[in-house]
């Protein structure tokens, strides 16, 4: 049996039409873990089971992706915004007896956790995001470098249904395309890992969320991050990137946090984009020593 799914109870949290699934385990502070493009909670396998041994741990599916719902979305894609997301989260949250928590994020679900450490600044104490650098800052810096590596970036955001209509001609491919060109360490991403990440990415309805996700952060993301500009979190926040990705490669990662968040400390970690699969046992002790 795999640790992760044999320690940690899978639930439903229902709030009127929202869904969102998680995972649940561990006793003491509680520890929100968001995770990235395009996996499911299950990308937390390696460490959370770990970490519940400190704290309780909740490991959810973002809204179109994993078994959360799939929302109608419009012409401002406002239901896949950062700031939908992030109140997902804080209902869950509360829903569970949590008013004020931690958040760790990868990748999209780092996005994420930065809307809610914005809109919900009273609920989250400490902040980590995984191998990220602020939305803005990166369509901001766009070259061609950045452009050919996070090519997804701007085909995923190109008008429905395009990009659906690709992706679905072969689902698989495209996710193992996707996780080979971010990954830097063979096996890292197990098998019952990439199973769990393809099984919901078969699903037309979740491709499409996924588009309207980039869809959004194009858009009414930046909008909202531009409002936000002049005011700079006040809870820690530690960065962590892939030593060998490209992220740490081609950012200054703590000096763009520090433009957004008056606390800042951070540190490379082995391996590429996938830090909690690439390097489990570091990115663990990293959490553990910010977390407390």
């Amino acid at each position: 049996m795999n640790p992760y799914t044999e320690l940690f109870t899978s639930k439903t949290h229902l709030d009127g039409e929202r869904r969102i699934a998680y995972r649940i385990a561990g006793d003491g502070p509680p520890l929100l873990l968001l995770h990235g493009f395009p996996q499911t909670n299950m990308m937390w396998h390696r460490i959370a089971p770990a970490l519940a041994e400190r704290y309780t741990v909740v490991a959810a599916d973002l809204r179109g992706y994993g078994d959360s719902w799939h929302p109608p979305t419009d012409e401002r894609h406002s239901p896949y915004s950062k700031r939908a997301m992030a109140d997902d989260m804080v209902g869950l949250m509360a829903a569970l007896g949590h008013d004020s928590f931690m958040v760790a994020g990868h990748d999209r679900g780092g996005r994420v956790a930065h809307r809610l450490a914005r809109d919900h600044g009273d609920a989250v104490t400490r902040l980590a995001v995984l191998d990220i650098a602020p939305t803005a800052a990166m369509y901001g810096q766009t070259d061609m470098r950045f452009a050919t590596a996070y090519y997804h970036w701007f085909f995923l955001i190109q008008p429905a249904p395009l990009p659906e209509q690709m992706i679905s001609a072969d689902p698989e491919f495209y996710l193992r395309s996707k996780c080979g060109q971010w990954g830097r360490t063979s096996g890292a991403i197990t098998d019952d890992a990439f199973a769990d990440y393809l099984r919901c990415f078969r699903r037309p309805e979740t491709v499409h969320a996924m588009c309207e996700d980039y869809r959004a952060a194009a858009t009414i993301d930046l909008d909202h991050d531009a409002a936000d500009a002049d005011r700079k979190l006040t809870m820690p926040l530690l960065a962590l990137w892939g030593e060998v990705g490209f992220v740490g490669g081609h950012y200054d990662v703590t000096a763009e946090w520090r433009k957004v968040a008056e606390t800042v400390s951070g540190k490379a970690v082995p391996g590429g984009h996938y830090c909690a699969e690439e390097a489990p046992q570091e990115t663990l002790a990293a959490l553990t020593d910010f977390f407390g």
